[in-house]
């Protein structure tokens, strides 16, 4: 039986109860069978997801990238399947005013080399004119394959924001898989963590035990000053960007008109 103890030395204002570890354990047991449940529906979704139609195209429209126009095509490295993000893009901003969230995505998609193993390649698309997209990638610095699918309507182009599956049959191309809204959550282990943690994420939204401590918007977690405080101010970054050496102050924070 879960109790609150009445010692103050123990129990916590606007805190769930403190209990024996025994107490604890059957607590989290009791979860863990949601949490399995939650497991085999995403493996289910996962299934659902590999039998969806899929989408052919052109594989020959162009792209931009370090080595000028190329084919869609050449985005597969020579591999069958593709996962491309697609990166929001603010044209004529500072590279500190580009899309928070894509900032932070991107960030957490570095490396592909997991993905490689498997036979899959990555790269990241964006609207933006490849002179504006090749500074940022350089100022940010991306190693990942970068592109330019500027005026490219179709799978190829089309929205950002999102990430999408493709799948190669030779030199035939096929959309297979795009999210939406939150769907880039998966990819974001900073975030998967911080469910792991009692505060959580810190946003506002979130469902959290009475008195816990407020969040804010989501913004909070991406823009701050050289010394890591929360700011929209003139010399503000994604976070991520102080962590590089020789990250230095900017000056303009560019288009501010964009966040909550």
């Amino acid at each position: 039986m879960t109790t609150t103890p009445s010692d103050p030395t123990t129990a916590l204002p606007g805190r769930p109860p403190v209990v024996d570890l025994a107490t604890w354990q059957a607590a989290r047991d009791e979860l863990l069978v949601r949490e399995k449940a939650h497991t085999r529906e995403g493996d289910a979704i996962a299934a659902a997801r590999r039998r969806l139609p899929m989408v052919e195209f052109d594989g020959t429209v162009e792209v931009v990238g370090s080595d000028g126009p190329v084919p869609f095509l050449d985005l597969f490295q020579g591999r069958d399947e593709l996962v491309v993000y697609k990166h929001m893009w603010y044209d004529g901003a500072p590279h500190q005013g580009q899309c928070e969230g894509c900032t932070t995505t991107a960030w957490h998609l570095k490396d592909a080399a997991y993905l490689n193993a498997r036979d899959v390649s990555f790269a990241i698309v964006t609207t933006g004119r490849w002179d504006e997209v090749a500074s940022y990638v350089e100022f940010m610095g991306y190693t990942q394959p970068w592109y330019s699918a500027r005026d490219v309507d179709g799978p190829a182009g089309g929205s950002m924001g999102y990430l999408t599956c493709f799948l190669r049959d030779g030199d035939r191309v096929f959309l297979t898989y795009s999210t939406t809204g939150r769907g880039n959550e998966r990819v974001n282990g900073s975030l998967g963590l911080l469910d792991m943690t009692p505060y959580g994420r810190g946003e506002a939204w979130e469902d959290k035990p009475e008195d816990w401590p407020e969040g804010g918007s989501p913004c909070w977690s991406w823009r701050s000053d050289a010394d890591g405080n929360a700011t929209w101010g003139p010399t503000s970054r994604p976070v991520p960007q102080w962590t590089r050496p020789g990250a230095t102050p900017v000056q303009t924070l560019g288009r501010h008109d964009h966040h909550h």
